[in-house]
């Protein structure tokens, strides 16, 4: 019967939560009885017209009585606030090294890029034991990708970009919902997690239509988008040069300091003028409305792989780094679905 009402259990995240669930529940239960049952002896003890004594009690039994439940009180609260406040904060950053996962919501739709290039519509195929990084964005209103199993909720919202990650611990396919009501269609915005044994994933990929991964889709975005006009090593334009770049720390116009990571790269895509490297001038147009979302993801694989190690130690500038997280797949290319392929796309809808 409990089975029968709580999902599976298919991560790890998903037992750390469910033994803070259960914790809560025993604790708030045995309270709960504490509390009935001294009210039900009170009730008969002290009734009206029993002969039980009454009175105050002595200032020494209820000054520690008091001292002691409120002492014990305040230790449970902090102990489930830094149990439960340490295991959210270890959700919120995924370990080193792990599967990077590019997700787009759409009305009604999820889209899914794998480093590689796959890309898959509704659908997300990953390796078992394998910690997985989604990188999400909206490319209209507010959605929430929601994997009960995992037991996984992360509001996707339009203009910035929002992370989480999963180990799934069992092979097989679990739903995937959208959480958040985002439209007519809100209720057909289905999607499942196909996990797979690591060796299967990798012969996944391999059976997939040979693609392009982000970085190299980036790297033409780059030229034909006009970006190489300013920033490219050649460019007489005086415009930050993208090699290194990425995951250093630069200063700011106006005194402060930033970190280059995917939200600093997508503001200065989107709105150039808020945060001006210091020592540029403020030319850059705004490409609002003119990239998508997944050509500022595609472009920013780029400006990462400027920034991935090579055998010789510097920063590739030439195509994108696409380490093999699993035994058997290629690092240098791995084959990808063609965009726009359907699965499980909602009838009438586009990629």
């Amino acid at each position: 019967m409990l089975g029968a009402l709580i999902p599976e259990s298919a991560s790890s995240q998903a037992a750390a939560t469910d033994r803070i669930f259960f914790a809560l529940l025993a604790l708030s239960g045995a309270i709960l009885l504490l509390v009935l049952s001294l009210v039900i002896v009170f009730a008969i003890r002290y009734r009206r017209g029993s002969s039980a004594r009454r009175g105050e009690l002595p200032a020494l039994v209820s000054r520690e009585f008091e001292i002691g439940w409120t002492a014990a009180t305040l230790f449970v609260f902090v102990f489930l606030f830094w149990w439960a406040g340490s295991s959210q904060l270890h959700a919120l950053v995924a370990p080193p090294g792990a599967l990077e996962i590019h997700v787009v919501a759409k009305q009604w739709m999820w889209k899914t890029q794998h480093p590689q290039g796959a890309r898959e519509i509704n659908e997300l195929h990953v390796p078992v034991d394998t910690p997985v990084r989604l990188v999400m964005s909206s490319q209209d209103v507010i959605h929430s990708f929601f994997v009960p199993a995992f037991r996984l909720k992360k509001d996707v919202v339009p203009g910035r970009y929002t992370e989480s990650w999963f180990t799934a611990t069992k092979t097989g396919v679990f739903h995937l919902f959208c959480a958040e009501y985002c439209g007519t269609d809100h209720a057909r915005m289905l999607g499942r997690i196909v996990v797979m044994p690591q060796d299967a994933y990798a012969r996944w990929l391999q059976a997939q239509t040979e693609g392009d991964d982000l970085g190299r889709e980036g790297e033409r975005l780059f030229v034909s988008r006009g970006c190489s006009g300013c920033h490219a090593a050649a460019s007489s334009v005086h415009a930050p040069r993208f090699a290194g770049l990425y995951g250093s720390t630069v200063p700011l116009a106006d005194g402060r300091w930033a970190v280059v990571d995917d939200a600093y790269i997508r503001d200065s895509i989107l709105q150039p003028a808020r945060d001006v490297a210091a020592g540029y001038e403020p030319i850059m147009p705004s490409f609002a409305g003119i990239l998508s979302d997944g050509e500022i993801l595609a472009l920013t694989a780029y400006i990462r792989s400027l920034a991935a190690p090579t055998e010789t130690g510097a920063g590739r500038a030439g195509a994108a780094s696409s380490p093999s997280l699993v035994p058997g797949t290629p690092a240098e290319r791995s084959p990808s679905m063609k965009p726009g392929a359907s699965i499980g796309r909602p009838a009438g809808a586009s990629p």
